[in-house]
């Protein structure tokens, strides 16, 4: 059963009188393809209203989608061959990040994606896609790799943000996420990144430090998430609404502020509804990315990627 937010109960009344008049023509002699076909072209009018004028917090919450594809999707669809690697060699392994290598498309790659689960107990397992500082260490190992044997570098980013529990503190978060951020800037190989759903905080940066930032057309990328920013705020998570307009947290303002460098649409009723269509298209730009970035040397990387962090939040502020 299709899972419906909040401002699609409209969508779900009509896509619901559609599905039992479909059963009922499937039960018997009755056709009744015309009041379908009308109704399904109804559906598809308002779904198309709905997706063209979509607040920043509807954006929110079709970024955390339950059915959106997330980086295992992504991996399955677009990475050949692929061999996952394990272990931050310090302490353990953190599945909320998932690495390897693999080829794309023909180019042998290093590959990182933070994973949320798809069920209950896919998501206790991954952590929500909260990754702890062995999941950043084991992040940073792999760049390493990616730099020792010269392969480009493909991250997913899909987080709420890193763990924040006690004990991920005291193995330092935060110092883990500041090194996983320094040593992409270090690079000298081709970094590309794409903001799938939610992109939050330093810990989707962590990911996210790229010669290319890519972000599909309804996921979110900021610095905390409304709810964070309302209870700081406000001192009421009910403010979020408001906080997700000032937090400017779209792909729409992002680009527009420099952060991103490119969107990619998303099909009619967002990638939940066309999961194919979707991993296809976020396949294509990074393809696209990868034929424009292969053509630099190693100390031009560094420095445009470098260049490009620096000016951020110098355009769009007018």
């Amino acid at each position: 059963m299709r899972h419906y937010l909040d401002f699609e109960k409209p969508i779900a009344e009509l896509e619901g009188k559609i599905e039992e008049l479909r059963h009922l023509s499937d039960g018997g002699e009755l056709n009744i393809a015309d009041e379908v076909a009308r109704l399904q072209g109804k559906a598809d009018r308002l779904l198309r209203q709905t997706y063209t004028k979509l607040s920043a917090w509807q954006k929110c919450q079709v970024a955390r989608h339950p059915e959106r594809p997330h980086s295992a999707d992504y991996l399955a669809a677009l990475i050949e061959d692929f061999v996952p690697l394990a272990g931050d060699r310090l302490y353990g392994e953190d599945r909320a990040i998932l690495g390897g290598l693999g080829r794309f498309r023909g180019h042998s790659c290093v590959v990182l994606g933070q994973e949320k689960g798809h069920d209950m107990q896919s998501r206790v397992t991954h952590n929500f896609g909260m990754p702890r500082p062995e999941g950043y260490r084991k992040a940073q190992r792999l760049m390493q790799l990616a730099e020792r044997f010269k392969l480009p570098l493909v991250t997913f980013v899909d987080t709420a943000g890193a763990y924040p529990g006690i004990g991920a503190e005291e193995r330092g978060q935060a110092e883990a996420i500041a090194r996983c951020i320094e040593l992409g800037l270090q690079l000298r190989v081709p970094v590309i990144a794409t903001v799938i759903g939610e992109g939050g905080s330093g810990g989707a940066i962590a990911l996210a430090t790229a010669n290319r930032v890519i972000m599909l057309e309804h996921s979110i990328y900021s610095v905390i998430s409304p709810e964070g920013c309302a209870s700081i705020l406000w001192r009421s998570a009910e403010q979020n609404q408001e906080a997700a307009e000032a937090l400017r947290l779209t792909a729409q303002d992002l680009e527009k502020l420099g952060v991103i460098d490119q969107i990619v649409p998303e099909p009619l009723g967002a990638a939940h509804r066309g999961r194919d269509k979707t991993m296809a298209a976020v396949g294509d730009a990074i393809e696209e990315a990868l034929q424009a970035l292969g053509r630099l040397d190693g100390g031009t990387l560094k420095a445009q990627r470098r260049d490009k962090f620096l000016a951020m939040g110098q355009k769009g502020l007018g």
